[in-house]
């Protein structure tokens, strides 16, 4: 489990440094990478999620 939280870790480090420093001067676009990078660390919550309960099922 502790390889899923490093790079969830990464992943949020990733996020907070894009919307600090990398952020894209078009406001559209913009709010188009934050939907799309949210969208992905929410799914890689799911699937952490899912493989706890995977790994409590057994």
């Amino acid at each position: 489990m502790k390889p899923h939280l490093f790079i969830f870790g990464f992943l949020i480090a990733g996020f907070a440094a894009y919307n600090l420093f990398f952020a894209l001067p078009d406001d559209k676009t913009n709010t188009l990478v934050n939907i799309v990078y949210a969208s992905v660390l929410f799914g890689y919550i799911s699937f952490m999620a899912f493989t706890v309960l995977r790994k409590l099922k057994k």
